[in-house]
């Protein structure tokens, strides 16, 4: 996997900068534009969801540059999402409110190279965890056959 890491770190840290609450902003966002998605967030635990993204994208960011951790802890979390419901077309709702959230914080500073990168890491992450979803689910199938 090939990330732009310069880019992707400069804008990271440019939009933490300008929006601390990144992670609301995403979550207004995603449940704005599909609705559906509202059904996989308990009610009361929308801050903890929003912490739980934060330290998710300043993990990854910290390990840009190292495939197998990327590897084995989006597999992980991929797995973990199956049990949340959550389906390969939402991973899709998920990437566009987040490159949303990204332009609209970034304003002025939002740009074809800036977008290419995120857009090719956010395919990386979602891939990832795609795959540990498929995993996790034919592990399960294996164990109940078993």
């Amino acid at each position: 996997m090939s990330l732009n890491v310069e880019v992707l770190r400069k804008n990271f840290d440019l939009v933490v900068e300008r929006s601390p609450t990144l992670t609301h902003r995403f979550y207004e966002i995603l449940f704005e534009r599909y609705p559906a998605s509202r059904d996989l967030f308990p009610a009361n635990s929308r801050l903890t969801q929003e912490g739980m993204l934060t330290q998710a994208l300043v993990a990854v960011m910290d390990h840009l540059e190292d495939a197998p951790w990327l590897q084995s802890t989006l597999h992980a979390l991929g797995g973990r999402h199956v049990a949340y419901r959550v389906t390969d077309e939402m991973y899709g709702w998920v990437g566009a409110s987040l490159l949303a959230t990204l332009a609209e914080v970034s304003g002025d500073q939002w740009n074809d190279e800036v977008q290419l990168a995120w857009t090719e890491a956010y395919g990386a992450i979602a891939g990832l965890m795609q795959e540990g979803s498929r995993l996790a689910l034919a592990d399960a199938k294996r164990s109940a056959a078993s």
